[in-house]
């Protein structure tokens, strides 16, 4: 059985960090494609980072700067570093991961959340002015 554990949320004021982490049980994912999402309330999901299988990195313009992912393999974790956070990085977060081939190729390229194979719950990261 395959899950993801997502933890690391909370409420920060502007300019500060957070860590996300997205813990992975049941599977090895060096071959996946990993993402991270955020939806803020009244928007639509987007993609925030992902980071492919062969640790390849990509962004959404309005955090490129500011936010990192990164593994750590031993822990089998996905992470997402956000420093210099703003007010509207307000957003429940979410991870996924996926394996097939379609995904590693165009990682990071635009694949909605919804076609994650697997997908964490969400955490609140909520940023005050």
């Amino acid at each position: 059985q395959v899950a993801l554990m997502v933890s690391g949320g909370g409420s920060v004021q502007s300019g500060g960090s957070l860590r996300l982490s997205c813990a992975v049980f049941g599977y090895s994912y060096r071959n996946y494609c990993m993402g991270w999402f955020r939806q803020a309330l009244g928007k639509e999901r987007e993609g925030v980072a992902a980071l492919d299988s062969h640790g390849s990195t990509s962004y959404a313009d309005s955090v490129k700067g500011r936010f990192t992912i990164s593994q750590d393999n031993a822990k089998n974790t996905l992470y997402l570093q956000m420093n210099s956070l703003k007010p509207e990085d307000t957003a429940m977060y979410y991870c996924a991961a996926d394996p097939r081939s379609y995904h590693n190729e165009y990682c990071g390229q635009g694949i909605p959340i919804y076609e994650y194979n697997y997908r964490g719950q969400g955490t609140q990261v909520t940023v005050s002015s």
